[in-house]
C-alpha cells in the first residue's frame, strides 16, 4: 500500500510517531509542518523518530513531490494529527501547501483519506468544517483513546487510536483489543 502520512501542528505528536512504527512494508511518505515539528520537539523525547525506509518530505510548501497529482497513484492519506487550521482549509478548498493540496487530490480522486483531530472542545465552526469534509468523503477520526483494553503505557493507550486508524486503512493489527474479543 502506497500510504501519506501528514503532520500538522496540534498537539499528539504521540500519534504521527506510533503511525509510521506500525506502517513497516508499505511504502510511506512522510510530510510535516514547520508547527508539528516545533511540537514533536516538545512532546517527544528526541523528537519524531522517522522509521528507515519512510520518504520523508520537509517542506510543506512546495508542490514537487509525487502525491499532489491525481496521475499518482497513492492508496491513503492520513493526516495526524490534524489541526483545525488544515481541516478548515481542506474543508473549504484552499489548497495553499503541500498537505493541503494533497488532501485535496485524495478527496477529489475518491481516495482513503483520513484526519486524526486532537483539539478539545470542538466549536461549531470544527464541527461544520469535519463534517464537510465527512460529506466530501473523507473520515474523521479523532484521537479519542479507548479503555476497556486497560492500556498498561501511554504508547498502548495511543495505539487505541492507531488501531483505528489501521482499521480504516484496511490493514490488519493486534494493537488493541477489540470490544467483547475473547482472544
Amino acid at each position: 500500500m502506497k500510504i501519506v502520512v501528514a503532520a500538522t501542528g496540534a498537539s499528539g505528536a504521540i500519534y504521527t510517531q506510533r503511525l509510521l512504527d506500525h506502517l513497516a512494508g508499505h511504502e510511506v511518505h512522510f510530510i510535516s509542518t514547520g508547527h508539528a515539528r516545533a511540537v514533536q520537539a516538545l512532546e517527544l523525547p528526541g523528537g519524531l523518530q522517522v522509521p528507515a525506509g519512510v520518504i520523508r518530505y520537509e517542506e510543506n510548501g512546495s508542490m514537487q513531490v509525487p502525491f499532489v497529482s491525481g496521475s499518482a497513484r497513492f492508496d491513503a492519506m492520513v493526516v495526524i494529527p490534524a489541526s483545525m487550521g488544515t481541516i478548515g482549509r481542506v474543508a473549504h478548498g484552499v489548497s495553499d501547501t503541500t498537505i493541503a493540496r494533497a488532501a485535496d487530490v485524495f478527496l477529489k480522486e475518491r481516495r482513503t483519506l483520513i484526519f486524526v483531530p486532537r483539539e478539545a472542545p470542538y466549536n461549531l465552526i470544527h464541527l461544520r468544517n469535519m463534517a464537510a469534509l465527512t460529506e466530501a468523503g473523507a473520515t474523521i477520526i479523532p484521537a479519542s483513546p479507548s479503555f476497556y483494553s486497560q492500556p498498561a503505557t501511554l504508547g498502548a493507550l495511543a495505539d487505541t487510536v492507531i488501531a483505528r486508524v489501521l482499521d480504516h486503512l484496511g490493514l490488519r493489527h493486534s494493537l488493541s483489543k477489540r470490544w467483547l474479543d475473547a482472544d
